[in-house]
């Protein structure tokens, strides 16, 4: 799927929505891609004249696309319920296109738990196990949790 295909399971929207495309492979895993263009908001300041994708940017990218699994995600807002043994490998630069594998190890209720990782041209940049909750959003788009 594009982007306008992923804005109709996944509430992010520019400048936070970080997958250009995704897809479910045979092993039914999510992967998604992004390239990072160099003019990110979360580049401007990290670090002037060498930037670097910051860590935290690089897991929301992966969990972004473990939305993706989920067939009942639309019209609800994904929000972090836990991060672990998250490990930082090899820098994301500008230019550079990330590809996200994820799986949902399993699922309670309205918490799905995922784990991922995130490469660029072969190298494993980022990897992290991660819990996330699907809120509801109330008839005046607020979350009910």
């Amino acid at each position: 799927m594009n982007r306008e295909q992923i804005k109709e399971f996944l509430p992010h929207r520019e400048p936070m929505l970080l997958l250009d495309e995704v897809e479910v492979n045979e092993k039914g895993e999510a992967v998604g891609r992004y390239t990072v263009r160099g003019d990110e908001f979360f580049l401007q300041g990290h670090f002037p004249g060498n930037p670097i994708v910051p860590g935290v940017i690089q897991c929301e990218m992966i969990a972004q696309t473990a939305v993706a699994l989920l067939p009942d995600s639309k019209g609800k807002t994904p929000l972090y319920t836990g991060l672990n043994n998250v490990k930082f490998k090899n820098p994301l630069l500008p230019g550079d296109t990330a590809e996200m594998t994820v799986s949902v190890t399993a699922r309670r209720g309205i918490f799905c738990f995922a784990k991922g990782a995130l490469r660029s041209g072969g190298k494993l940049c980022t990897s992290a196990e991660f819990s996330f909750a699907m809120l509801p959003k109330t008839e005046d788009g607020a979350e009910k949790g």
